[in-house]
């Protein structure tokens, strides 16, 4: 299928991980330029806080805080200014603090997405550099505690985990790019695998629908594959983009999109934020706040 796009932003280094603050600015990573950027109609984009590194997705906290999944690389690119694989929060102000880099005492690879549970914990994926060739680290999916304690919850193989939700009864699903499956973690640790993506299509970021369906960014597919919650495909949003996560906002989805850069440049600044009018809205997201 097809719906109505609007460009609203261009220019951007990787776009990913939009949140929407209280007053309705779009904040995203454009991990290029190590910070992450607001959007709104009246003043475009402007930088909402430096991060060093290379922040890969965005979070916004009851206490009003950003949220970030930062890494030191973004695939071949290393950032001039690195941070160590870590957990960070922006104050509405634009200060940064790390707040996490191990879980267990086990030092991250490399933070990539990150949610807030019914319980009010941080549930983020640990998925190292993007390295399909070689799958140098393996994968994990950790848990911050509202003291700030994070914990291993899974320790998965050489999978790269990337986007990850919490559904209404706390399971905790997650989309792993090298298998191209969506597995789910119930509250109990049960797992099971509820997908696998059609060659070519890569699952990236994704949120769920207010019928619980799955709306995920198949970086390589061109679009948004839809999935329901028992793991049936139900249809593909075709964009003609990149597309690298999403948020719902009323019946509106915004798109951060990688765009369509010279292969050969290692920090294309080629993306865009885009809102697609989907006439579909998005299940209330959790919420919570790391003391």
């Amino acid at each position: 299928m097809r719906k109505p796009v609007t460009v609203l932003a261009e220019g951007i280094g990787q776009p990913e991980g939009p949140c929407i603050l209280a007053d309705g600015r779009v904040v995203f990573t454009n991990t290029y330029r190590s910070e992450i950027v607001a959007w709104d109609a009246e003043h475009g984009v402007r930088q909402y806080a430096y991060t060093g590194g290379a922040p890969n997705a965005c979070l916004l906290g009851s206490d009003g805080h950003v949220y970030i999944a930062n890494c030191p690389t973004a695939g071949i690119w290393v950032a001039p200014d690195r941070r160590p694989a870590c957990i960070q929060r922006a104050t509405p102000a634009g200060k940064v603090e790390i707040i996490a880099t191990s879980a267990d005492g086990v030092p991250l690879d490399g933070a990539n997405d990150l949610c807030f549970g019914p319980d009010g914990r941080i549930y983020f994926t640990d998925s190292g550099d993007y390295a399909p060739q070689t799958r140098h680290h393996p994968g994990r999916i950790c848990v911050l505690e509202g003291d700030g304690a994070a914990h291993i919850l899974e320790e998965l193989d050489h999978t790269y985990p990337n986007g990850i939700v919490a559904e209404a009864d706390g399971s905790i699903v997650w989309v792993e790019s090298y298998t191209r499956r969506m597995i789910r973690r119930r509250p109990d640790g049960t797992k099971s695998i509820i997908h696998t993506f059609d060659e070519g299509h890569i699952p990236d970021g994704f949120k769920i629908d207010a019928q619980g369906n799955f709306w995920v960014t198949t970086v390589t597919s061109g679009g948004i594959d839809i999935v329901s919650r028992d793991g049936a495909a139900l249809d593909f949003l075709a964009l003609d983009a990149v597309p690298l996560n999403c948020i719902f906002d009323g019946a509106s989805l915004y798109v951060a999109d990688f765009g369509k850069g010279d292969p050969a440049d290692a920090a294309p600044m080629a993306g865009r934020l885009l809102r697609v009018d989907v006439g579909v809205r998005g299940m209330p997201l959790f919420t919570g706040a790391i003391s």
